[in-house]
């Protein structure tokens, strides 16, 4: 491709959010944060019960934190969309160092108390991310085992 057809590919119009994508990205929000708590808790009450309440309670202070960075990434998507090239990477960066701050706190909470086990918050920030890895492998997994039936 040319660097002319290139450069007249980069200017047309931007997709416009619609109502459509935003209950997309809310019912996907709503899909992985319910599943990524639900294990949570779910764990965290199993090392909470086996004497472990560090852990159980790490885990499950790790993945609140985790869910409101995903929702507040959720709800700023659609503000970058259709702004200029110089305010959509002052807003990105204003955003990655926003959610980055947010995740230092269960950190720092982590290290300053002993109610909180580090390594299982840094298990609970990763909860949402091991749950989305974890459904698109099992929707692979049956796909590709209804291919082979």
């Amino acid at each position: 491709m040319s660097f002319i057809a290139r450069s007249l590919k980069l200017l047309k119009p931007r997709k416009k959010i619609t109502i459509q994508t935003m209950e997309s990205i809310r019912e996907t929000q709503k899909k992985y944060c319910t599943g990524a708590i639900t294990i949570a808790i779910f764990i965290g009450l199993f090392f909470i019960l086996a004497g472990q309440k560090p852990v159980g309670k790490g885990l499950i202070l790790g993945t609140i934190f985790s869910i409101i960075n995903f929702i507040i990434m959720g709800e700023i998507l659609p503000l970058k969309i259709g702004k200029s090239k110089n305010k959509t990477y002052f807003f990105s960066l204003v955003s990655i160092f926003s959610r980055y701050t947010l995740l230092a706190i269960p950190l720092i909470i982590a290290v300053k108390f002993d109610q909180y086990n580090l390594i299982s918050v840094v298990v609970g920030i990763f909860m949402i991310q091991l749950f989305i890895l974890a459904d698109h492998t099992v929707s692979h997994l049956t796909a590709t085992r209804k291919k082979q039936a």
